[in-house]
């Protein structure tokens, strides 16, 4: 047999990528057997989906605290003596409006929520702690839309169940690994010891 006739052997090829993490700005990555290159589109979507969420938040936060004339009023700010759910949760509507009733302007409705949207932001902004803050955004994005149900402009969604899936999505898809501090803080000590807070 001549030696052109031996069939061609191939070099064994890698493994495609299957996430996002560690992998070099131009490579692919599969997403449900979808390839899809190159990776940096991606990257700088879900950084910037994560950013303006996690800005969304903290800026809730920040004009609840001072009352700086955007959602809530000039001089009725939780610092002035103003209550960040009182006016949300006495308005509330639907099956749950009696329980939201109850909770409107406490002191515990008042520390959980404004703690939720002063941690929320502040993961999603530098992209660690991912799995707790997909988990509770989705979580307070929820009750705000069991608290006014049904919606007003659609039968059964509305924009807090697209913000829900949106923090699911960005905590699943690593996005606090793209120009965020997600890969350090994944390799912290903390993090180590308790994966959960990843």
């Amino acid at each position: 047999m001549s030696k052109s006739s031996e069939p061609t052997r191939q070099a064994p090829r890698s493994p495609s990528p299957t996430t996002l993490d560690d992998k070099p700005l131009n490579s692919s990555v599969r997403i449900d057997d979808q390839l899809i290159r190159p990776a940096l589109p991606l990257r700088i979507t879900l950084a910037a989906t994560r950013i303006v969420v996690g800005w969304t938040f903290l800026w809730a936060f920040v004009d609840k605290v001072f009352g700086l004339g955007y959602a809530t009023p000039s001089g009725k700010g939780w610092i002035d003596g103003g209550s960040p759910t009182k006016g949300f949760l006495s308005g509330a509507k639907g099956p749950f409006e009696g329980i939201y009733h109850d909770l409107a302007g406490t002191a515990f409705a008042n520390w959980a929520f404004m703690l939720g949207l002063l941690g929320i932001g502040v993961a999603m902004l530098l992209g660690i702690g991912m799995r707790i803050a997909g988990i509770s955004g989705a979580l307070l994005y929820v009750l705000m839309w069991t608290a006014a149900l049904p919606p007003e402009t659609n039968p059964v969604t509305d924009d807090h169940i697209l913000g829900a899936l949106i923090v699911i999505a960005l905590a699943l898809t690593g996005a606090g690994r793209s120009y965020g501090l997600g890969t350090w803080w994944q390799r912290t000590a903390l993090v180590q010891r308790f994966p959960w807070l990843a």
